[in-house]
């Protein structure tokens, strides 16, 4: 009974271990040496775009940067994007609130007034899925 109950949870640990995704993200259209690119990913729609669940920063070194989130586990994300030209770890705006810096989202989409909604940049890792590339476009207003 021991081996069997050992057994399954070594199965379950070797499947799940299996079903996690490598998500790259490529932005692109980077206007500026300035700063850092953040990288956020979300798993849900109450933390979008502000709380991520994991995020990356990279030096705005060029056109295009890459950033790699690895062991993810299949379900419904979102990616939020900020060239953060001054490093202040926010997205600066004007006094109509219009974006001062880059950003973008997964699927490229674009929120009518504000960011969109998490469900317009939602990307599904499916369990079969080893490794999923993604692109985003910086936007500046």
């Amino acid at each position: 009974m021991k081996k069997l109950m050992m057994l399954c949870l070594i199965a379950g640990l070797a499947v799940n271990v299996m079903a996690q995704t490598k998500l790259q993200v490529t932005v692109k259209n980077i206007k500026g040496h300035k700063g850092d690119i953040l990288v956020g990913l979300f798993d849900n729609d109450k933390d979008f775009p502000r709380n991520a669940m994991d995020g990356k920063v990279t030096k705005a070194s060029g056109n295009e940067v890459t950033v790699v989130f690895e062991n993810v586990k299949p379900g419904k994300y979102a990616v939020s994007v900020l060239h953060d030209a001054n490093r202040n770890k926010d997205l600066d705006k004007n006094k109509l609130g219009i974006p001062k810096e880059g950003f973008g989202f997964s699927n490229n989409a674009m929120g009518a007034i504000g960011p969109p909604s998490f469900e317009k940049a939602q990307i599904d890792l499916q369990p079969d899925q080893k490794d999923l590339d993604i692109s985003i476009d910086m936007k500046y207003m």
